[in-house]
């Protein structure tokens, strides 16, 4: 039996492939738990046309993404802190700073795709990575000065 994945199947498939599985395997499993649907001649069209529309979503996401890791790139930030001896800063700069901060700039960024690896705890000038997705980063460049 000829069956297209909904979903993915672990040792099986991913979405959209077309496999040759056992009749009861297909019957009894898959298809009613919504994995798979039978391939024949009207599915296999629904599913070219899902391909096209997920594809074409896809690289407007990405052309999306890449517009903002330009942005991003192009807009520093500067992060006033209270400053003890030695420059540490009294507590420490978080990804919600520099999330707030780039919203005032005019870019909305999840703070969670911020990723500030060890805690800023002092002053000075740091580059930070924001995950975009579709594998995108985009380099921010943050200075953290005396305020």
């Amino acid at each position: 039996m000829l069956v297209i994945l909904q979903k993915n199947v672990p040792n099986l498939g991913n979405v959209g492939d077309v496999v040759k599985v056992k009749d009861g395997y297909g019957r009894n499993f898959l298809v009613p738990r919504g994995m798979a649907v039978i391939a024949d001649q009207s599915n296999r069209r629904k599913m070219a046309h899902q391909k096209r529309s997920a594809d074409a979503h896809r690289a407007k996401a990405q052309a999306e993404a890449e517009a903002l890791a330009t942005k991003i790139a192009e807009t520093p930030v500067t992060i006033q802190a209270q400053v003890g001896e030695g420059g540490k800063l009294f507590g420490s700069v978080t990804n919600r700073d520099v999330a707030d901060k780039l919203a005032e700039a005019g870019v909305v960024v999840d703070r969670r795709t911020i990723n500030v690896g060890d805690m800023i705890k002092s002053t000075g000038a740091f580059e930070l990575n924001i995950k975009l997705g579709m594998d995108i980063e985009a380099k921010l460049k943050v200075f953290v000065v005396e305020g």
